[in-house]
């Protein structure tokens, strides 16, 4: 079996497309990342297709549609808004309060200080990153319906990640813009002119496809390494969905099935291994050095020339004997020690590794946790959502919750996300925005927050290209 390795054609595709540009030449731009396996990563080990290949015969092989996927989840490793150098871990971090930002770069200037405008390159950037996620999980969806070559178990599991990917990318839009096209074909002239669903209707379609890839996958994954979308992922992306759209009874249900039959990682050092039981889902490093972006991204080596420190605003959030801050947190002081910084050290594995010892996570088992506390609170199962509670934080070593009404479950539960599930793929921005609560926490320390920041602008080139965009979000 060879690796995929990363296509050199997407590396030299660095002009950033508008949505209408995009689908005019992602047809071929996939195929061209199936063709071209010559220096990538190696999330799946397969062998490479030998001959050119045209649309109709890719979906003939069951090889060849595992490529288009892995190069889908390279992408998503490398680029855009899940992981990478432009990811939410790192960029919503500065937006809220959870990151401070040391860096000169503009586009994450106006984040920072919440400045934004809609030329924004970042903005841009994670809009047309999405959106050609989204029109290569179509592509594969259509051709996998069409394809008379795979076995039924084959094609129920390449349609059931493309769907998942579909949902997963539409949910981040849905959560940064607010009101965003739901795209479901690859038919780039109706694309080019598609207008944006209010976001409960965004909502509805990431469920009805999360539903279908529950139907559709199993509960396996054959490397073992959980960096495939099984099951088990599909139902975590589907119970935080519930848990946005406040259905609370579905929350607590798919939530309840994943904890039934996964395993809590006990040990607090070892949350963030790759072989971490709790992991539900996570994205494998595959380039030189081996390790993840998150540790590359956030450890402190020098003072200066860090990007990233840790606000002081989250250093204090952690109640006293927290096990999370000395063991998720590191600090570093200059060489005169006149200054001391923070970082997030949850992920350990800087860039001198020769072998990663841990992946990228998406999906714990302990956001499940939480989301059950949460749908408890709001269904008045008070002692079942303080359960859950105790479980996070008697694994952090702290005692049980002391809350005992509703309103002091909801704000135990939102307290404790915040210290759990810290610098990890924007959760503490997406609570804020769900719960109402970001003009509470932000003003007072955002001096240019305004009520309007809580979703970011349309990508300005998308309005030019497409007025059926319009009107653009308040405040831009």
């Amino acid at each position: 079996m060879k690796h995929i390795k990363n296509i050199n054609c997407i590396g030299k595709f660095k002009k950033v497309l508008s949505l209408n540009s995009t689908y005019l030449l992602m047809h071929s731009i996939l195929f061209c990342l199936i063709i071209g396996l010559s220096s990538c990563t190696d999330f799946v080990e397969v062998d490479p297709p030998k001959n050119l290949l045209i649309s109709e015969t890719v979906f003939d092989n069951p090889v060849t549609v595992e490529s288009a996927l892995a190069n889908i989840f390279y992408k998503m490793r490398k680029q855009g808004m899940v992981s990478g150098k432009f990811g939410l871990t790192t960029l919503m971090g500065i937006y809220c309060d959870e990151l401070d930002y040391y860096g000169f770069d503009a586009s994450y200037s106006e984040l920072y200080h919440h400045n934004v405008t809609a030329p924004n390159t970042i903005v841009l950037s994670w809009w047309s990153n999405a959106y050609n996620l989204v029109y290569a999980a179509n592509d594969i969806i259509a051709g996998v319906e069409n394809s008379s070559a795979l076995s039924t178990e084959e094609s129920n599991r390449f349609k059931g990640q493309a769907l998942f990917v579909r949902a997963y990318v539409h949910s981040l839009l849905v959560s940064i813009f607010g009101e965003v096209p739901y795209i479901t074909t690859t038919d780039y002239i109706a694309n080019g002119s598609v207008s944006r669903s209010p976001s409960n209707i965004v909502f509805n379609d990431i469920i009805s496809d999360l539903t279908n890839a529950v139907s559709l996958l199993e509960n396996t994954e054959a490397s073992g390494e959980r960096v495939l979308p099984n099951q088990s992922a599909a139902k975590a992306l589907l119970a935080r969905m519930y848990l946005y759209t406040e259905n609370w009874e579905l929350a607590e249900a798919i939530s309840t099935e994943l904890i039934d039959t996964h395993s809590l990682e006990l040990d607090i050092n070892s949350v963030f291994l790759k072989e971490s039981p709790e992991t539900l889902w996570q994205l494998k490093p595959g380039d030189s050095p081996r390790n993840t972006h998150e540790a590359n991204e956030l450890i402190i080596q020098f003072i200066p020339g860090q990007q990233f420190a840790l606000t002081n605003t989250l250093l204090t959030a952690f109640e006293p004997g927290d096990l999370r801050l000395p063991n998720w947190t590191g600090e570093i002081s200059n060489t005169d020690g006149t200054i001391t910084l923070h970082f997030a050290h949850k992920y350990k594995a800087i860039i001198t590794e020769t072998e990663s010892l841990e992946y990228s996570i998406v999906f714990r088992l302990a956001e499940q946790y939480l989301i059950r506390a949460e749908a408890r609170a709001q269904l008045g199962n008070l002692s079942g959502a303080q359960l859950d509670l105790n479980i996070i934080r008697n694994r952090a070593g702290l005692a049980n919750t002391t809350a005992n009404s509703m309103n002091d479950l909801m704000d135990a539960v939102l307290q404790e996300r915040r210290v759990e599930l810290f610098a990890e793929q924007g959760h503490r921005w997406f609570d804020l925005k769900r719960t109402g609560n970001a003009g509470t926490f932000l003003s007072a320390v955002k001096p240019n927050w305004q009520a309007t920041h809580v979703l970011l602008p349309i990508p300005e080139t998308e309005l030019e290209v497409n007025p059926n965009l319009f009107p653009q979000n308040s405040g831009y």
